[in-house]
C-alpha cells in the first residue's frame, strides 16, 4: 500500500537560510510533499513582515516541485493537522537546539500522537548560520553573502539602507 507522506517544516524564517534551504531540499528528496509552514510570530519581532517573509520561502520553494509555502498561526500541530500532515520536520544546529527541539518533540507528540517528528541537521559548513547571527551581522554592515539566497541578501541589504 502506497502512502503519500506530507511533512511540514515550520519556522520563522526571518530570513530564510542557506540552512533552511539545505534542510527543505533534503526533506523534499526524502517525503512527498513538503510543506515550509511560515509562522506569523507575534511574539517576536521580526525583522521582515509575514508577507515578506512568505515571499522569501516561496522563493526558496520554486526550486523543488513538491515543496509549497503557507502561512501558519497559533500551534503547528494543528497546522500540521489541518494539512493532513505526518511528519514535522525540525532543523537543528546543535546541543543547544537539540534540548530545546526535543521538549517540543515531546509535547508536540502528546498533542498530535500521529504526527512524528524529525531532526535534520544542516550541512556541516551552515551549522553555525542562524537568522538572528544573519540578521545581527547584516544590520551591522557585515557579509552575509555565503549564507542567504540572492533575493534574501538584496532584501537584507534593502532593510540595512532604509535604517540609514
Amino acid at each position: 500500500m502506497s502512502r503519500h507522506v506530507i511533512a511540514v517544516y515550520p519556522g520563522t524564517f526571518d530570513p530564510i537560510t542557506l540552512g533552511h534551504e539545505d534542510i527543505v531540499r533534503r526533506a523534499a528528496g526524502l517525503f512527498d510533499e513538503v510543506v515550509m509552514a511560515v509562522a506569523t510570530a507575534h511574539h517576536k519581532k521580526t525583522l521582515f513582515t509575514l508577507d515578506e517573509r512568505l515571499e522569501l520561502a516561496r522563493d526558496t520553494a520554486s526550486r523543488y516541485a513538491n515543496v509549497s509555502v503557507a502561512p501558519f498561526d497559533g500551534l503547528v500541530r494543528d497546522f500540521v493537522v489541518a494539512r493532513g500532515g505526518k511528519v514535522m520536520v525540525r532543523g537543528v544546529r546543535g546541543v543547544t537546539d537539540f534540548d530545546y527541539e526535543f521538549q517540543l518533540a515531546g509535547m508536540n507528540r502528546n498533542l498530535a500522537p500521529d504526527v512524528e517528528t524529525i531532526f535534520m541537521a544542516p550541512t556541516a559548513t551552515l551549522q553555525s548560520v542562524s537568522s538572528t547571527l544573519i540578521r545581527e551581522i547584516s544590520q551591522l554592515g557585515g557579509d552575509v553573502a555565503p549564507y542567504v539566497a540572492p533575493m534574501v541578501l538584496e532584501r537584507l541589504q534593502q532593510k540595512r539602507a532604509a535604517r540609514g
